[in-house]
């Protein structure tokens, strides 16, 4: 049973939370009826405002929409005023204008320039507005006035700052290119900065709103005229500075060039001269047989010996004024030379400049026009180094091809730079430095071959041969030809190449090139063998014969070996050298059968046989003299035609002299230590005339007049 006083405690707990929620909800309705009362009032307040709004409203729209229009009225009467004064101006520019375009745009050309366009639009307005307004004329007038005026501004601009580029300024151009890799690239400033942004400015102008390309054709002309000037004063330099100390370059240049690497240097023809005299000496009096022999120095010999004078004097008085000929024809060469390098550099330049002042869609064919006069003359200029090529080789005057080869070389080492340069020009202007090239190699190829074959033609003229057997005329000057050879090899094979027809020749390579000079080479020196084996058989005697022989031969294969000729030869012809030894030592062979003669009186062969002490017949003793007198005879007799006789190289010299002392000297002491005691006559001295060492100082005399 729960107490009684817990139970009544209980029931005041509920009582009291009962009490307490009704209060709560008391106090809940009270602020429902306030928040009630409080919306309503709210809604009556904004009825109230938005009523108040509307009657605002009602009243300030009418007056808004008034202001707009009074605005929009005045508006347009501001533009109509505008619009006014604008018109009105356009009958105004010919009145502000006049006076400036009457001046001209000397000194003024932006103010100049703001009046043409200022012209313009006047025109423009009377076109459009009023056709037949008297002031249409005047301002069209005053328009071609100004216009006119613009044009002769830029012809004035153009006459008056374009000159000819120094030939100085041209080398170092040429130089910087070739040997100032590392260093800045140099640029030509052809008019002054402030020149040329004028001549821009108005090129622009007339091209945009003169539509007027006549200024162009002004451009072209005057630029051209500054080139083809350009490149003949660095001939008229080289023509003056070339005789002298060479050709001077800018003080910064020659400073720049001391401590830059530089590329090999083009072959100038002034280094082949000496080779070209040579040759055209010997093709006037060897080849076509008319004139004799030339006074040509083949080698050294004895006949050279007494024809150095003669030479030299020959050469200072006789040719003279020929020397100083080849002299001035090494200036042009090397002026043409130099010419084609200064044409490339200076069109590039033309170029750079041209793209700046007329329209990039005119500035190709402006280019070509520009160009046109001064490549003609070079071309014009090789077609005639071509056509004097031509008839010197008719001439039999196989120098003229050493003069092609300096300049195919340096045409062939150019063409890319032309290409480029020429790009975006007519075909006729492309195609004209691969005509020049391809008539240059068409001519030097007909040289090499008919050299090649005057060298297998040559006549066998006595009087043409040298008495004492040493190298022929037609030797030296071969090997000096082919030489020549060395430093064009790529420029001869592609000669060679260009008249091949076969598959391997369109495809042509440098080792292709190669094997073809190669093979020509080999042509030539066959040839040339053919010739001398015709030419040794002029001489009676076999020996001399064989000392000619054995001199040239070897002269051709020292000369081989010596220059890379050898290797050369060596690509078709792998045994070349060898045979040549062979030739050699086949003649010296042949030359010491000339002795046996002489070995003959002396040999063991048919000696008669006798006992010592035995007294000799009358018989034997005649026998005896005589081996005695034909050994003596015949030994003076060699010794003193021999003598005269050359042999230049040293080496053979001593060789040929040791190897027959050896084989006399031997048969020689033999026959003396049977003979020398043995009483064969009463006068032993008359028949004993030599001791050994004598015979062998006779033989060391050989081939030495001076001994």
């Amino acid at each position: 049973m729960v107490p009684t006083e817990e139970v009544s405690a209980r029931r005041r707990e509920v009582e009291d939370k009962l009490k307490q929620e009704e209060e709560t909800l008391s106090f809940i309705k009270e602020s429902l009826d306030k928040s009630e009362q409080l919306t309503k009032n709210m809604v009556s307040i904004l009825s109230s405002f938005e009523s108040r709004l509307m009657k605002l409203e009602n009243s300030i729209i009418p007056v808004h929409k008034q202001t707009e229009n009074l605005q929009r009225l005045q508006e347009n009467v501001e533009k109509t005023l505008s619009c006014l004064d604008h018109v009105i101006s356009y009958y105004h520019v010919a009145k502000d204008t006049e006076k400036i375009i009457k001046e001209g745009p000397t000194g003024r050309l932006e103010e100049y320039l703001n009046c043409m366009d200022k012209i313009q639009k006047a025109v423009e307005y009377f076109q459009d507005n009023n056709p037949d307004s008297p002031e249409l004329n005047r301002v069209k007038s005053l328009f071609e006035r100004g216009k006119e005026s613009l044009e002769s501004e830029f012809r004035s601009l153009m006459t008056r700052h374009t000159k000819p580029v120094p030939p100085i300024l041209i080398l170092d151009l040429i130089s910087a290119d070739d040997e100032m890799e590392t260093q800045e690239e140099m640029s030509l400033e052809h008019l002054p900065e402030s020149v040329l942004h004028d001549i821009i400015r108005i090129s622009g102008w007339l091209v945009e709103n003169g539509r007027n390309q006549d200024f162009m054709t002004v451009y072209f002309q005057i630029r051209s005229v500054q080139l083809d000037r350009s490149l003949k004063g660095l001939k008229d330099h080289f023509r003056k500075n070339s005789s002298s100390a060479g050709v001077p370059y800018s003080p910064a240049i020659q400073n720049k060039r001391k401590d830059t690497p530089t590329k090999k240097p083009i072959k100038r023809p002034g280094t082949i001269r000496k080779a070209q005299n040579l040759l055209k000496q010997y093709s006037q009096h060897g080849l076509d047989g008319k004139k004799g022999a030339s006074n040509l120095i083949p080698l050294e010999g004895h006949e050279h010996d007494l024809r150095v004078k003669h030479l030299a004097d020959t050469l200072s008085d006789k040719h003279g004024p020929a020397a100083g000929r080849d002299d001035v024809f090494d200036i042009e060469i090397d002026a043409y030379i130099h010419c084609v390098s200064a044409f490339v550099k200076l069109a590039q330049s033309e170029y750079q400049l041209l793209t700046e002042i007329v329209p990039e869609h005119h500035q190709k064919k402006t280019f070509d026009s520009l160009i046109q006069e001064s490549l003609d003359n070079l071309i014009m200029e090789g077609d005639n180094i071509v056509s004097a090529a031509r008839k010197a080789i008719i001439r039999h005057d196989y120098s003229a091809v050493l003069t092609i080869f300096p300049i195919l070389k340096h045409l062939k080492q150019m063409k890319p730079e032309f290409d480029q340069v020429l790009q975006g020009t007519a075909a006729g202007t492309k195609n004209k430095l691969p005509g020049l090239i391809t008539s240059m190699e068409t001519t030097g190829a007909k040289a090499l071959e008919e050299f090649a074959d005057n060298i297998k033609n040559d006549p066998d003229k006595e009087y043409n041969m040298p008495k004492d057997g040493t190298v022929h005329e037609l030797t030296s000057n071969a090997i000096l030809f082919l030489q020549q050879l060395l430093d064009f090899q790529e420029t001869a094979g592609a000669m060679l190449a260009s008249q091949e027809t076969s598959s391997s020749a369109s495809s042509y390579s440098s080792e292709f090139s190669r094997r073809l000079l190669s093979t020509y080479i080999c042509k030539v020196l066959g040839n040339l063998q053919l010739n001398l084996l015709s030419k040794s058989k002029v001489y009676e005697d076999s020996a001399l014969s064989a000392i000619f022989l054995h001199n040239n031969y070897n002269y051709i294969l020292k000369s081989l070996e010596k220059s890379e000729l050898i290797q050369l030869v060596a690509v078709t012809q792998k045994t070349a050298e060898r045979s040549y030894r062979e030739l050699i030592e086949q003649q010296i062979q042949t030359y010491q059968r000339s002795w046996l003669k002489v070995t003959e009186y002396i040999s063991e062969r048919n000696l008669p046989v006798f006992q010592p002490g035995v007294k000799l017949k009358d018989k034997e003793r005649q026998m005896i003299k005589e081996r005695f007198k034909g050994f003596n005879d015949g030994l003076e007799e060699l010794c003193k035609i021999q003598k005269a006789w050359a042999i230049p190289d040293v080496e053979q010299r001593d060789k040929i002299r040791w190897a027959q002392k050896t084989i006399v000297k031997e048969t020689y002491g033999a026959f003396l230590n049977r003979y020398g005691n043995v009483p064969f006559t009463k006068n032993p001295e008359k028949y004993i005339k030599y001791q050994v060492d004598q015979v062998g100082e006779m033989i060391d005399k050989l081939f030495d007049t001076s001994a």
